[in-house]
């Protein structure tokens, strides 16, 4: 980091803690200054030790911030290989990621769900593409100036998150001296599939000091690619109803084994510019706007072994009914499987069998998510009277397009198993939840119905298969947003030295979800489409696997050009048509308004005041009752206060303990909030959204000390304590509303059971978080060569729980009960290295049932990064990095470890470049 650019960073705080026109959270992080001399308290990066110069940056404004909050700097953003925000701030204390493809997608602020967890930029809330769940994948880190983890909500932030707030602050050209351009470039591989890693990034700035005031502009770039291949086996579990023999009800079967493999190639790039102008001292007006896409091209080979094919014959019915007769294994019944039998000597984890499908559906996504978000604004100093405003659209775009969908089935089974002789018989071995193995073999079939095993198949592509249907779907949601803010503060005496600040802020967001879908399927339709049933014509010229998982069977991946030819074909044939059930637009507007004070005795200051939101919905979907749909709209309303109260006490010069009290709702999701239902009147059914959920409301305690070591670095330790009501949940309920009792034919259907997202009882979670920042050369000096060593490191240990609307207590979603980072580092001489270890506990990840075998959880995550940089010149640095060395795979379970739901491994990575400032 440019030694002007961290003098600028660190004014801008200062003033904006004096009172300058950057006095609210809105604009305190986003408000930059003129760079004066080099003072005796300026922390200057000169690149000599570039990891602790940062980190003393970022621990400035931790020091300085007026609540809880954790920082990470830009120079410590591209320390490690931190492509997405989410990986860059993941080291931080009381955070944990969790990982798609093996890339940090979602975050875990304290132990609480993911969706409790907003996203702003510059201090405007952003909503994600996805919705609630904030996407921070979608982000790249080269956006950053920095980024705060906001734990403790003061009431100029948002009411809408009980977790916390992540705020990436972009860059500006006020960050910088004059003129200044950074370039990094860097190219890698990555050991599992050969693929090819990319990266480079630009940053343009200038700044002019004109009659007119100071003015500067600041243009930005960034683009990242990754090729890759996944090894992946999937086990669905299930309780089996017909099992009927003693302890049926607690046996857990296999009913669907089957391998997913992933070639995919995502990549991220970003544009960015902002303009801003100083037309005299105390005044500021700017305007910036920001584009970041995400792109995930995937072709998938899901190779899927169909276990239950049988499960509700009759023959199948009958036998699970009967008691084993004398020693196990008993003869295989005629006219059935061996499916969830365990007379034959068949276990949920080891055994054979017969006549069952292996089919194959091969798919292609083209997942796009972007972000387009514009803000102007301006902090003006009146005479004593400050007064900061903005103004802000947004459009995120949720793009989930699967372009073709082929699948090949095996002949039927046949009255009495006659056509199994064309299936498959497999034998399996579960028994290794990090291996799971089943091996292929020919069907045989005696006279009286019996099957049993054939000779073993090698190759899929000797198999016989038939194409059965071919669907392509077209996917959008759409979220636009608007937000008008404005903020006024004034100092007073009050209480010694108070500084009063009252707001209002409007916003408006729209999502709106159109989904469209071609399906063209049965022999007849894809033969006059000039369609090739064999699934040789899609083989022959695939590539072979290359993965490292040992499979019991070999195959060719399916091509992709050949398959595209299909989905042409069938587009000449069918159309797309309108899939009304998930189609919906939801509307929420929120005024908000917010009185709040800082009084500032000798000991430190007392953030207090109290933020009121006043919320209204609205919704448009679709009711299906039989085979109609039929529109649907809702509207509801809700209103609730946020009251908050920090307290910071600077027990001495290094020593800073903070107090508060805050509260926080999280609303529910736009999917969850439309009003969308498929009515069955024979049963009294209703499956679909809930336009009346009440949003998660909590309050929470924070008890923090942090000791500030010189001349930088820092141990902190501290307890929070959340206590949360009407925590949402998928369940089962009395539908109670009149909504749908119109639509015809009409009738109350108030009385109707729903399945649905529903508020359940209340919750609490408790946690310890410690960390350690360090450099030996606080204690020994900068002379040794062994001053150069450095450790970032902290815990965070949760526990928690959560009542359901059926009344069970669990652990909140996403709560680990530890988090782990350990950091240590050497620099000097030029040389800058770390290592980064990561680890977190498993924790739960959804509720499941009898047809899940228990609630599933993701396993314990381990991580190792590795990171080296030399400094050539003063403006030239080449670094190499390492990710994922572990190469530990991720895996999903369910109910008890040794069920594996899921196990994926996505290789190492490596990458080498350069970077350059001027």
């Amino acid at each position: 980091m440019a030694r002007a650019q961290i003098l600028a960073s660190v004014r801008s705080h200062a003033l904006a803690l004096a009172g300058t026109p950057a006095f609210a959270q809105a604009t305190a992080d986003d408000t930059a200054a003129a760079v004066a001399p080099v003072g005796e308290d300026d922390i200057v990066v000169v690149g000599s030790r570039p990891i602790a110069e940062s980190e003393e940056l970022a621990l400035r404004f931790q020091r300085e911030s007026l609540s809880l909050v954790s920082v990470v700097a830009a120079d410590a953003i591209g320390r490690l290989p931190d492509q997405n925000v989410a990986q860059a701030i993941s080291r931080l204390p009381g955070v944990a990621v969790q990982r798609d493809q093996g890339q940090a997608r979602y975050v875990n602020i304290r132990g609480l769900p993911l969706n409790w967890t907003t996203l702003s930029v510059d201090g405007i809330q952003i909503v994600s593409p996805e919705g609630r769940d904030a996407r921070f994948d979608s982000i790249p880190s080269a956006l950053a100036a920095r980024i705060h983890v906001e734990k403790a909500i003061t009431p100029e932030m948002t009411g809408e998150t009980i977790a916390g707030n992540v705020n990436i602050i972009t860059r500006s050209a006020f960050d910088y001296g004059d003129s200044h351009v950074a370039a990094r470039g860097g190219v890698g591989y990555i050991d599992l599939g050969g693929g090819v890693e990319l990266e480079g990034s630009l940053v343009a700035a200038k700044r002019w000091d004109t009659r007119l005031g100071d003015v500067g502009i600041l243009f930005s770039g960034s683009y990242y690619s990754r090729e890759m291949r996944t090894d992946n086996f999937e086990i669905d579990w299930e309780v089996v109803e017909q099992d009927k023999r003693p302890g049926g009800d607690a046996r857990v079967w296999p009913r669907e084994i089957e391998n997913k493999f992933y070639r995919l190639t995502r990549r991220n790039w970003s544009l960015s510019g902002r303009l801003d102008w100083s037309p005299a001292e105390g005044h500021r007006v700017f305007g910036s706007a920001t584009y970041t896409i995400f792109m995930d091209d995937e072709f998938r080979d899901n190779y899927r072994l169909d276990t239950d094919d049988q499960q509700n014959s009759a023959a199948t019915v009958a036998a699970l009914a009967q008691p084993c007769t004398g020693p196990i294994p008993n003869p295989l019944p005629p006219g059935t499987t061996g499916y969830a039998d365990i007379c034959i000597g068949n276990t949920p984890f080891i055994g054979t069998i017969f006549g069952i499908d292996f089919d194959a559906r091969f798919r292609e996504t083209s997942y796009r998510q972007s972000v387009f978000t514009n803000t102007i604004g301006g902090d003006h100093d009146l005479g004593g009277w400050r007064i900061a405003w903005r103004g802000n659209f947004t459009r995120a775009v949720d793009d989930r397009s699967q372009p073709f969908l082929l699948t090949y089935t095996q002949p039927g089974f046949g009255t009495g198993g006659v056509g199994a002789v064309n299936r498959v018989t497999a034998t399996y071995d579960l028994s290794d939840r990090k291996n799971q193995q089943f091996q292929i073999f020919r069907t045989l079939r005696s006279p009286t119905g019996v099957l049993s095993r054939g000779e073993r198949v090698m190759r899929f592509d000797l198999l016989p298969h038939s194409l059965s249907s071919i669907t392509s779907l077209d996917a959008v949601d759409t979220t636009r947003s608007w937000t008008g803010r404005i903020t006024v503060a004034r100092d007073t005496s009050l209480f010694g030295e108070t500084e009063l600040r009252v707001g209002l802020q409007f916003d408006r967001r729209t999502k709106e979800a159109i989904e469209n879908q071609l399906t063209l399927s049965g022999t007849a339709n894809l033969t006059a489409a000039g369609i090739p049933l064999s699934l040789n014509d899609l083989l022959g010229l695939g590539e072979r696997y290359r993965g490292k998982l040992p499979i019991g069977y070999t195959f060719n991946h399916f091509n992709q050009e050949t398959a595209s030819a299909f989905l042409e074909r069938a587009q000449a044939r069918s159309r797309y048509n309108p899939l009304l059930a998930n189609t919906f637009k939801v509307t929420e507007e929120i005024w908000s308004g917010w009185a709040m004070a800082i009084t500032r005795p000798q000991w430190g200051s007392i953030v207090y005041g109290v933020r009121i939101e006043n919320i209204t919905n609205t919704g448009a979907a679709f009711a299906q009752i039989g085979g109609s749909f039929l529109p649907v709209s809702s509207a509801s309303s809700d209103a609730n206060l946020f009251p908050s109260v920090h307290l910071n006490w600077d027990v001495d010069e290094t020593r800073k303990a903070r107090l508060s009290f805050n509260t926080g709702a999280a609303r529910a999701d736009y999917s969850v909030l439309r009003p969308s239902f498929v009515v069955n009147d024979a049963n009294e059914i209703i499956t679909g959204g809930n336009p009346f959920a009440r949003p998660e409301k909590s309050w929470g305690l924070d008890a923090y000390l942090e000791w500030y070591l010189m001349p930088r670095g820092i141990i902190s330790a501290g307890f929070f304590y959340k206590n949360t009501k009407d925590t949402l949940f998928e369940a089962t309920t009395v539908f109670g509303s009149d909504l749908i009792n119109d639509l015809p034919p009409p009738r109350d259907r108030s009385g109707y059971v729903i399945t649905t997202t529903v508020n359940g009882g209340k919750g609490w979670l408790v946690g310890f978080e410690g960390a350690l920042q360090a450099q030996l050369s606080n204690f020994v000096g900068k002379d040794p060569w062994w001053s150069g060593f450095g450790i970032q490191a902290n815990v965070t240990l949760v526990t928690s729980r959560a009542t359901t609307p059926a009344g069970d207590r669990i652990r909140f979603p996403g709560a680990s009960d530890v988090t782990v980072n350990i950091g240590p580092y050497y620099e000097k001489f030029g040389l800058s290295a770390r290592l980064s270890y990561q680890y977190r506990s498993y924790f739960l990840s959804e509720l499941g049932g009898p047809d899940t075998g228990g609630d599933i959880y993701w396993d314990n995550d381990a991580e190792l990064d590795a990171s080296a940089r030399y400094a050539v010149t003063p403006y030239l640095e080449l670094f190499f990095d390492a990710a994922n060395i572990l190469n530990g795979p991720g895996i999903r379970w369910a109910g008890e470890r040794a069920r594996t739901i899921e196990f994926e491994r996505f290789g190492r990575r490596f990458m080498g470049g350069f970077r350059a400032t001027f």
